[in-house]
């Protein structure tokens, strides 16, 4: 009996003593370790099982924590909240509440889980719809919960309604609050409630200092530092990070010196921070010195080295690295992927194995940035999990390439958008062209219930500037104003140009005026605009006042004002301006300015200097320089040289038809029949199509498209028999059309 009673001790030491090693294992990231003493146990009980249930979960591998529970040959109400706080930490809310009504008893801590589990997913309103289900609501477990959950989605109100309501608040009541004022830098109400607190702890004091830190206020969060009684790890770690986060890195390390306690945390924030600021030499000489190491050390040398653009001592560090972590290697992927190399990056993939979606995500956005579209959509198919990040990053991916018909795909099979999302698509078909399917996506948008922010409203407003639909811009313009976005910068420098290709130079005028910190993107959109509506006295005096506003002109202000000048022909104060720019200003000309003098030398007749002007070049003419000679060869009828110019187009745009249009017009007006039929070959022999017409008119705020030839318009008849009748009418007014367009 002895013996027996012996055995079972013994056998009881040590399973509890393996339960541990599991544990330690699990904590450590060596998760296949924890299974390999879990599989050469011959006892096991439920706590071993709970434990490593515990270790998958905590570890992103929430599948074999599912296998392993539904293998437990016993299950207790542990094994069930441990299954179900495994759910919450992987953000599985649907398996979660799936469980949760599967449970056969359930404790506080079960609904504390749940009710977490919604909070964290956004999802108040089924939180509180079992927070008010629960049988038993006086212990404040679930309130605290809630309050937080309010706190943390930034409804701050609810959860102060919430904690007045408590039948008995305990301290974490009082903290749990005190969080969501501090989170959301509510410091005034936060300095209120922390001063009506009968009691105070750490956390508390902790709590005040982080809302200090977050505002930037350091000086403030020294002071309440300086109050805590007895501050501990975390105290000092937070005073810490936070002179990191502003750039006073020095002030961390005196902080750093004089704690009198350290732990791996105070060591990897330290770190981090010179990292942060790119002082890798320091992080180094830290890491050499760090007494022990965990994963986050080992990630934030990675991050390190990356951050400064030395890949190979990254991957250094990663080899040396005695457990790798899914933090440590997505660390390393995105090293390769900022500088393009994929196929180290992939190789890194690769050896993962609990992919994380951040490292899936990082995969996918390096091959977009590449635009290898069909890898990224090979991974997207492949991913077990997705989030919104990935859906918007394969959108944004489409578009750029200019898929559009793709990106549109994606967006329709997704359950849940954003305003990332949209912006996304509406940038996609504004950057592709596409502006009326821009301005129809703006209005799905609003029904769907989706707010518009400044990218939605500058993305919009290009769009209407490319299609000159002034009525459709003036909307947008209001429905900016009317949710506070009307004096934002962005917004305003896109309301500038909307105004401007629409011709309202003046209400372009007015909402420059109106900007409260003019940047040089308002002064660039407001030239532009002068620019492209002739009114060059006008750009020119902006240029100049641009020094009083404290702004140096760029190559794309230049550009602009040049531009302005060729328009209102004010041929000295450009070429004035162009030899500024060169001495004054120490901005080396691109192919755009010299395109600009040849414009304006061409327009005044000047086109011999032109084409010299182009022979000097110290860079190769691209095809506005050569366009801007051929134009001006058409205006003043020198056709040896425009058969130049057209050659040099013909080489760099093959397939552009309007250089083919204009030659041939200037053979025809000289009665060189002979070389308009070979430009007529040549073209076919290139295949190259004339672009059907197209035109827009808005009627009633929506804008309606017409293309040549195109029957599938709705009462074609009747627009065609409306189109002559005008026709008519204009002949019988004396109208004689230019006939030598092509």
């Amino acid at each position: 009996m002895k013996s027996k009673l012996r055995s079972i001790v013994d056998n009881g030491g040590f399973v509890f003593n393996q339960n541990v090693k599991i544990t330690q294992l699990g904590k450590s990231g060596r998760i296949n370790d924890a299974f390999k003493v879990f599989e050469q146990m011959t006892i096991r009980n439920t706590v071993t099982w709970n434990s490593m249930i515990s270790v998958c979960s905590k570890n992103g591998r929430i599948s074999e924590a599912r296998r392993l529970f539904n293998a437990a040959p016993r299950k207790n109400l542990v094994s069930w909240n441990t299954m179900l706080a495994g759910y919450l930490h992987n953000d599985r809310v649907v398996d979660a509440a799936q469980l949760f009504d599967e449970m056969p008893q359930r404790d506080l801590f079960s609904w504390t889980l749940m009710i977490t589990c919604y909070t964290r997913n956004g999802e108040l309103e089924k939180a509180r719809y079992l927070f008010d289900q629960m049988p038993e609501r006086r212990s404040p477990g679930c309130w605290n919960a809630m309050i937080a959950g309010y706190a943390r989605n930034g409804r701050v109100g609810a959860a102060r309604r919430l904690f007045d309501e408590m039948p008995v608040r305990d301290l974490v009541s009082w903290n749990s609050m005190l969080a969501g004022y501090t989170q959301s830098g509510e410091m005034g109400l936060a300095l209120e409630l922390f001063s009506r607190m009968e009691e105070r702890d750490l956390v508390s004091w902790n709590l005040m200092v982080q809302g200090c830190v977050e505002l930037g206020d350091m000086d403030s969060a020294l002071d309440y530092f300086r109050g805590i009684p007895n501050p501990n790890v975390v105290s000092w770690v937070t005073i810490l990070s936070g002179y990191v986060r502003v750039g006073r890195v020095a002030e961390a390390r005196r902080v750093f010196d004089q704690m009198p306690e350290r732990n791996v945390v105070s060591w990897n924030a330290m770190i981090a921070g010179y990292c942060q600021n790119l002082k890798i030499d320091e992080a180094v000489q830290l890491f050499k010195e760090m007494p022990e190491r965990n994963s986050a050390s080992w990630t934030a040398m990675i991050n390190g080295y990356v951050s400064v653009g030395k890949l190979d001592e990254a991957r250094e560090v990663l080899d040396q690295m005695p457990y790798k972590n899914v933090a440590a290697q997505t660390a390393m992927i995105s090293g390769y992927v900022q500088n393009m190399n994929m196929n180290e990056a992939q190789r890194i993939f690769d050896q993962i194995d609990s992919r994380d979606v951040v490292c899936w995500n990082s995969m996918i956005a390096g091959y977009v940035q590449c635009g290898k579209m069909d890898e990224a959509a090979s991974l997207f198919k492949q991913m077990p999990r997705r989030n919104l990040v990935t859906w918007n990053t394969l959108i944004a991916g489409y578009a750029q390439e200019g898929q559009m018909n793709e990106a549109l795909g994606i967006f329709e099979n997704m359950e849940e958008r954003n305003r990332v999302t949209w912006n996304s698509l509406i940038s996609g078909f504004n950057q592709n062209g596409l502006y009326l399917d821009a301005l129809r996506h703006l209005e799905s948008m609003g029904r769907e219930g989706v707010k518009p922010d400044q990218s939605t409203f500058t993305s919009c407003l290009s769009a209407c500037a490319n299609l000159a639909t002034l009525q459709m811009g003036k909307q947008i313009h209001q429905f900016a104003m009317k949710i506070g976005y009307g004096r934002d910068l962005f917004v305003a420098n896109a309301l500038i140009s909307m105004y401007s290709k629409c011709g309202r130079v003046s209400s372009a005028e007015q909402v420059f005026k109106d900007i409260d910190g003019v940047d040089l993107i308002s002064c660039n959109s407001m030239i532009a605009g002068y620019s492209l509506n002739g009114y060059g006295k006008e750009a020119i005096e902006l240029f100049n006042e641009m020094e009083s506003k404290g702004l140096r002109p760029d190559q794309v202000t230049f550009v602009g004002v040049l531009s302005a000048c060729t328009h209102a022909r004010l041929i000295d104060q450009g070429l004035h301006l162009f030899d500024s720019m060169i001495i004054e200003f120490s901005i080396v000309p691109i192919a755009e300015h010299y395109a600009c003098i040849v414009d304006l030398l061409g327009r005044a007749g000047r086109v011999e200097e032109a084409y010299q002007l182009i022979s000097k070049m110290p860079i190769k003419a691209n095809a506005g320089t050569w366009g801007a000679l051929l134009g001006a060869c058409k205006m003043h009828r020198q056709l040896e040289l425009g058969r130049l110019a057209a050659q040099k187009l013909f080489e760099v745009e093959p397939h552009k038809t309007s250089n083919y249009v204009l030659l041939s017009n200037m053979h025809a007006e000289a009665g060189r029949w002979q070389e308009v039929e070979k430009l007529r070959r040549l073209m076919k022999e290139r295949k190259v199509d004339k672009q059907p017409g197209c035109s827009w008119v808005e009627v009633k705020n929506r804008v309606h498209s017409f293309i040549s030839d195109d029957s599938t318009q709705p009462m074609t008849v009747e627009i065609f028999d409306t189109l002559q009748c005008l026709a008519m009418h204009t002949r019988n007014a004396g109208y004689i059309p230019e006939i030598s367009i092509y």
